[in-house]
């Protein structure tokens, strides 16, 4: 799922033995390994993953996908913030049991879509995502989604304008 409703991943899940060619998201401990190939390399991540970990591998990989084990560990959020502000430009994928009022935080944090497991998209349709990304307009977080200035930032240039 992502900005405009449910997509086609591009991206298979395989081992660094599978050899079938075409964008891939492999485990992290095949990362290294996985460097000199030809593929269209992805990764995914659990939520303890720190981002520093990824920086050697930023300009190679095509998309990171962050594990949410449940709705209520935010710990995925933090890292994509971290990636985007490491100079991650690829996908990031939020992967796990969100909920769609979590969807605009994730975009603010950089993540560009979400993969959730079928149980939770049968009870939440895109059209609530889609509706839930919109909900929210001001974020206290810089918004990778839309380039847009954080709550704070508002704050501050209506502070200098009035000076």
């Amino acid at each position: 799922l992502d900005q405009t409703g449910w997509k086609v991943d591009a991206f298979t899940r395989a081992s660094l033995e599978d050899q079938s060619q075409g964008a891939v998201i492999l485990a992290f401990s095949d990362l290294e390994a996985a460097m000199s190939s030809n593929r269209t390399l992805g990764v995914e991540i659990a939520n303890t993953v720190r981002a520093e970990a990824l920086r050697p591998y930023l300009d190679r990989l095509s998309l990171i996908a962050i594990t949410f084990p449940s709705f209520s560990d935010g710990r995925g959020f933090s890292i994509a913030k971290s990636l985007r502000n490491a100079g991650f430009r690829g996908t990031l994928r939020a992967v796990g049991p969100l909920i769609a009022d979590q969807f605009a935080y994730a975009l603010a944090c950089g993540f560009d879509e979400v993969e959730l497991p079928e149980a939770v998209a049968a009870r939440q349709p895109a059209a609530i995502w889609l509706s839930a990304a919109k909900s929210f307009r001001a974020t206290y977080q810089r918004n990778h989604a839309v380039g847009g200035a954080s709550i704070l930032d508002r704050r501050r240039a209506s502070q200098e304008v009035a000076r």
